[in-house]
């Protein structure tokens, strides 16, 4: 890029046009990503027909995990593209898995048809996707941390994270049509499978929007050795092992409260599954409108005292808040009960990013938000379920509520030891 054209991709309007054609595909990878949780309900009996409910839910989640083990795979893989070859060019390619993983699901025959070809494709698939969000997180991340202002990059941090919830809560929103547009015999044998293709052709869709976004100025005037893994190791230690930390408990409790929580509303609180769909969806929309809130505040706070509030908040709540919604039986109370916890995650939520990309040097910042972050998601976020309903099959189901409180409670300790971002930004271009 020339100096002028590296110039005019940092004024206000081309800079705000490029941060939202990067949420836009933020939004659609999101979607694609979260419809397998949101009709992990209706497609576990197709792809895993044997066992119980319980059961079929936790093969579902397996291979929900799995897609979260692929994910350090891709957040490496693009990581490196993307700091040697650029932001916008890893993501285009992130968008491109996640497209083909969304329609391989959507036209995988059942198990009753290919047997156990269908769960193997299923596992393909998620793994395509799970490689694909691995990138796109550090990728958009990045992107959007080096094109906002300095002074407006907790603000855009909670935006970057509200496309993630849209995504999600599109995914819902679309899961509360179909089940009222179709029977539930519907639903089960092919209404699943619409979301699939949805999200396959609006990845498409978003494929040819960001191959005209503009690279960030911070990318072009990056100094220093070429990205590579050993690099941000040797060099970065303490920062990545901070991502790490400060991700476990977010994580956790982010996945807990937005995928689980629907299994949960349904399989312990007692709830039908249009009531938990409703709750949830409720709750995310209030978590969505939150987030850019709570990022603009630690514009003039600090990114530390905002994930302080969230750590604190976690370990001591999150035990009261399931244990107390396990019991409920009226939709009011729950959705008030999950609303609290979203608004408490969006402590952690809405400065995630940000705080992430302020830690590293532009030479290998996407690769440094990415790949440690993976690889806490992989542990934490992407095993929530599993462990959850292991916990409730052995009939231990509070011990999920100790687990992500103490998980919280570690990453609270890393969030009283970090420093600032705010005031110690690497991000040196405004």
């Amino acid at each position: 890029m020339t100096r002028q054209a590296s110039a005019a991709a940092g004024r206000p309007p081309a800079r705000l046009r490029s941060i939202l054609a990067g949420s836009a595909g933020n939004l659609v990878e999101s979607f694609d990503w979260f419809v397998y949780a949101a009709f992990g309900l209706y497609f576990a009996k197709v792809f895993f027909p044997e066992g119980d409910r319980t059961t079929q839910l936790l093969n579902a989640a397996a291979v929900f995990g799995v897609g979260f083990l692929a994910r350090p795979v891709g957040a490496w893989m693009m990581g490196l593209y993307g700091d040697r070859v650029g932001r916008k060019a890893a993501m285009v390619a992130s968008v491109s898995l996640m497209c083909f993983g969304s329609l391989l699901i959507a036209i995988c025959p059942g198990a009753d048809q290919i047997g156990l070809a269908a769960p193997a494709v299923l596992v393909f698939a998620r793994i395509l996707q799970g490689i694909s969000m691995g990138g796109e997180y550090g990728a958009s991340a990045t992107y959007l941390s080096e094109m906002a202002q300095r002074h407006q990059r907790g603000f855009w941090s909670g935006i970057f994270y509200s496309t993630l919830i849209a995504g999600q809560l599109a995914a819902m929103l679309v899961l509360l049509a179909l089940t009222n547009l179709l029977s539930p015999e519907d639903m089960q044998a092919w209404g699943w499978r619409v979301p699939f293709f949805i999200g396959g052709g609006l990845a498409l869709a978003v494929f040819w929007l960001r191959r005209g976004m503009d690279e960030t100025p911070s990318f072009h005037a990056r100094t220093g050795p070429r990205a590579s893994t050993w690099g941000l190791i040797a060099s970065h230690p303490r920062e990545s092992l901070t991502v790490i930390g400060l991700t476990a408990g977010g994580t956790l409790g982010y996945y807990t409260y937005t995928t689980y929580i629907q299994k949960f509303l349904v399989n312990t609180s007692g709830f039908s599954k249009d009531q938990a769909n409703l709750i949830v969806a409720g709750g995310l929309l209030v978590f969505m409108l939150v987030n850019p809130l709570i990022g603009a505040l630690s514009d003039r706070v600090g990114r530390r005292a905002i994930l302080i509030m969230f750590g604190v908040m976690g370990a001591t709540l999150t035990w009261p808040i399931l244990s107390t919604l396990a019991a409920t039986r009226d939709v009011l109370p729950a959705f008030a009960l999950v609303t609290a916890s979203l608004v408490m995650m969006a402590c952690y939520s809405s400065v995630n990013a940000v705080v992430k990309a302020e830690l590293f040097p532009t030479a290998t910042r996407a690769l440094g938000v990415a790949l440690p972050y993976s690889l806490a998601n992989a542990a934490f976020g992407g095993s929530a379920e599993y462990v959850a309903l292991t916990f409730k099959q052995a009939g231990n189901e509070t011990w999920f509520f100790t687990y992500v409180s103490l998980i919280i409670a570690a990453s609270l300790v890393v969030y009283l030891l970090m420093p600032d971002t705010r005031r110690h930004s690497r991000i040196a271009e405004d």
